[in-house]
């Protein structure tokens, strides 16, 4: 592929490696913007998590308003991804960050001078949810032109890097924002971040795209992103990757408060102490990708990555103790983003860029699964306890993964 006008056409031999990606100017910008934007994300989640369990006590409410924010990605990331094979990605990227600026700015309003009831806040979280369904493939699609084919796998670990890192200082700012100046605050300045987010996304030095797509309908078009799919068995094996193990494991996350309450009794220090770790393995594991380069764009690898992430929650479930039990879900949360960076690499580089948006879009449809992942999990702790919910889950992709390595050997020997 070609790099945008103004890159440099190749990497020095320093620049390679994990951090090669930032080498380039397009994607230092774009990298920027999106460190800006996931934690102001995560700015705005916390502190409107905070206003509706702070206001209404109940925690059904809660869940409401993310299912609200989630539940969008499911049913519109799709024609997300058509929109995004139609026009013109970066302008649609900038279309779409105004929409959610108007958005959040729509929410500081409210809470600053109106009555912020449920579900004022609730529509306001359906609306994001809806704007990030058409932002998110737009997004990704735009990476592909960022960086050369040698340099994807460092792209998508770094910017895997960048949403974990959020998770930590998003929150982190959210609480000292909220006990410093109030929680109306913290949504004016998610609002404010969205300009600086726009002013990376319009330096970025990109040839205009053109999209063959454009001439059809958009029914047309999602329908034809189907059957690419459907005729790639390998690209449609690549998704499941990426859906299975968010579905089944990955609601891991919100359960550690369980663990922490019910199996481990280690209080909120202790529920601080494993979000923390989870989150800093994350990191590890995106580094780890990023390092392996080559190696991490193999299907091989991938499924190495996926099984070591189930095994890890598996035995994480029946720890006997939460000293024994931390070091695995540091693994768990490792091998969780080394898999999803080399699924989400090998993705980019295996699509047909015409329907890039399209096939990219599928991935984004895990922050709707999540919450519906989570309340299965739920469900089945109420009956057979935590732990055995969590590990009969994530005993699921163990499975899954065995199934793959076993009968889908097209998948194993991937290369790109």
């Amino acid at each position: 592929m070609s790099i945008a006008q103004g890159d440099e056409p190749t990497a020095k031999p320093a620049a390679r490696g994990t951090f090669a990606a930032l080498y380039y100017r397009n994607y230092r910008t774009f990298w920027y913007g999106n460190a800006v934007s996931f934690t102001g994300d995560w700015l705005d989640q916390v502190a409107l998590n905070w206003l509706v369990i702070s206001t209404t006590g109940n925690p059904a409410m809660l869940g409401l308003v993310n299912l609200g924010r989630g539940l969008p990605m499911v049913f519109f990331t799709i024609l997300g991804g058509a929109v995004a094979d139609r026009v013109d990605r970066r302008r649609l990227l900038l279309w779409t960050q105004l929409a959610a600026m108007l958005v959040a700015t729509a929410l500081a309003l409210t809470v600053a001078f109106l009555d912020a009831s449920i579900w004022v806040l609730l529509a306001l979280a359906t609306a994001r949810g809806i704007v990030t369904a058409f932002n998110l493939p737009a997004r990704h699609a735009l990476m592909y032109h960022l960086v050369p084919h040698e340099a994807m796998g460092s792209a998508v670990a770094l910017n895997s890097i960048t949403v974990n890192m959020a998770k930590i200082a998003g929150p982190l700012a959210a609480a000292g924002i909220i006990a410093g100046f109030g929680i109306t605050v913290c949504f004016i300045v998610n609002a404010a971040s969205f300009i600086l987010v726009m002013a990376m996304t319009m330096l970025l030095d990109l040839p205009r795209h053109t999209a063959p797509a454009r001439q059809q309908r958009l029914v047309s078009t999602m329908v034809e992103g189907v059957d690419y799919l459907r005729r790639d068995r390998v690209m449609l094996m690549l998704v499941a990757v990426a859906l299975v193990p968010t579905f089944f494991c990955l609601p891991y996350l919100q359960f550690l408060a369980v663990f922490a309450a019910q199996v481990f009794h280690a209080g909120p220090e202790g529920l601080g102490i494993m979000t923390a770790l989870a989150a800093g393995g994350s990191i590890c594991g995106g580094l780890l990708a990023a390092w392996l380069q080559r190696e991490s764009r193999t299907g091989r690898m991938m499924l190495i990555f996926m099984g070591v992430f189930g095994l890890s929650l598996v035995a994480f479930a029946f720890a006997p103790s939460i000293h024994v039990g931390l070091p695995l879900l540091f693994c768990a949360g490792a091998m969780q983003l080394a898999y999803n960076s080399s699924n989400t690499a090998i993705l980019q580089l295996r699509v047909d860029d015409a329907y890039r948006g399209r096939v990219l879009s599928t991935l984004f449809m895990t922050r709707g699964l999540m919450p519906v992942g989570t309340a299965l999990m739920a469900v089945v702790a109420t009956v057979i306890g935590p732990r055995w919910a969590l590990g009969s889950m994530s005993l699921i992709v163990v499975v899954f993964t065995a199934a793959l390595w076993l009968f889908a050997p097209a998948l194993r020997r991937l290369k790109v």
